[in-house]
């Protein structure tokens, strides 16, 4: 796995105007910057601008200076994106501040779930998998990187809690046991690119905001709690996803390098679940309870983008579509 991508093709005035500026071969000044007011919040243009803004923060791109990370022209735009998808992430979520409600509906495992993981398990083809698999690992190539900028935000039991978990993501000092790692074997054993970021390009806008949406909340320190409200959800519904995808995989007689990702996230997120909701939610409302109302946003938040993925790539395969902006 390379420790960078090369800079995607633009998808709209705010993409092109990032791309072609990280592309130069010497910084510049910036190109005249787009107008962000009337963007479509989660459209191919703006979500792929963001991304790659995020990137910088991360492995950056082949051949991309490392100075880009904090030019300020650059951040201007990238704040006056993130300000467009914010206010839509706010005005599709009910808010509130009850967390114990709004983490309710996650706790129950449905006996008919729709979902896309229950497609998979039931009726997914070996081909719908494969595009499953190069979608999400627009996130698992990262995974866990994006909840650890919330850590320096944290104090006492919180912050213990979200390390150990986070020590778990990160295979427990055993790099061959990194859970980034492990989905790029999956990915081998699929027959796929376990290059990093290789399948950006084929990701449409609604992959990218769920990884968007990770780096908005863990790089702003007033959205920590809504991070730390993501990072729950994502615990409690991951186990049961895990199991129906292993079932989805035993079905196909998947490579053992496929199965392997989903049986480690089985027992590991039984046991985060509890830790995020325990030690690090109920510790962060004991010490600030007025940050309940972001919390339930960080939750409800997860399950819009999440949902707004899954419609869109079962709504591809029930029209006997690809999900992927281009085949494999």
């Amino acid at each position: 796995m390379t420790l960078s991508a090369a800079l995607p093709a633009a998808r709209g005035p705010l993409s092109e105007a990032v791309i072609e500026a990280l592309g130069r071969d010497e910084r510049g000044d910036f190109p005249e910057l787009p107008e962000t007011a009337d963007a479509d919040p989660f459209g191919d243009d703006l979500q792929l601008a963001l991304h790659v803004c995020y990137e910088l923060h991360y492995q950056g791109f082949t051949g991309v200076a490392p100075e880009w990370e904090w030019d300020p022209d650059l951040l201007r735009l990238r704040a006056a994106m993130e300000r467009v998808f914010l206010a839509a992430l706010r005005a599709n979520t009910p808010c509130g501040d009850d967390v114990e409600e709004a983490l309710a509906p996650l706790l129950v495992e449905p006996v008919n779930g729709t979902g896309l993981s229950h497609f998979l398990a039931a009726d997914g083809t070996w081909d719908q998998v494969r595009e499953y698999f190069a979608l999400r690992s627009i996130y698992h190539h990262k995974e866990a990187d994006p909840h650890a900028w919330v850590i320096p935000r944290l104090r006492g039991k919180p912050k213990a809690a979200l390390v150990a978990v986070e020590f778990d993501e990160y295979g427990g000092g055993r790099a061959d046991q990194v859970h980034a790692q492990l989905y790029a074997d999956l990915l081998d054993g699929a027959g796929l690119n376990s290059q990093y970021l290789h399948y950006l390009e084929h990701a449409p806008a609604c992959m990218l905001a769920v990884v968007n949406m990770m780096s908005l909340f863990g790089l702003h320190r007033r959205l920590r709690a809504a991070l730390a409200g993501h990072f729950a959800a994502a615990e409690i519904t991951t186990a049961p996803s895990a199991q129906r995808m292993e079932k989805a995989l035993r079905r196909l007689d998947a490579d053992q390098r496929c199965r392997y990702f989903y049986t480690e996230h089985i027992e590991a997120d039984a046991v985060h679940e509890q830790v995020m909701r325990r030690d690090v939610l109920g510790g962060l409302l004991a010490t600030e309870p007025e940050l309940a109302g972001d919390i339930v946003f960080g939750i409800q938040a997860t399950d819009l983008v999440e949902q707004r993925f899954a419609h869109h790539v079962l709504g591809a395969w029930q029209q006997g579509r690809s999900a992927l902006r281009k085949p494999l």
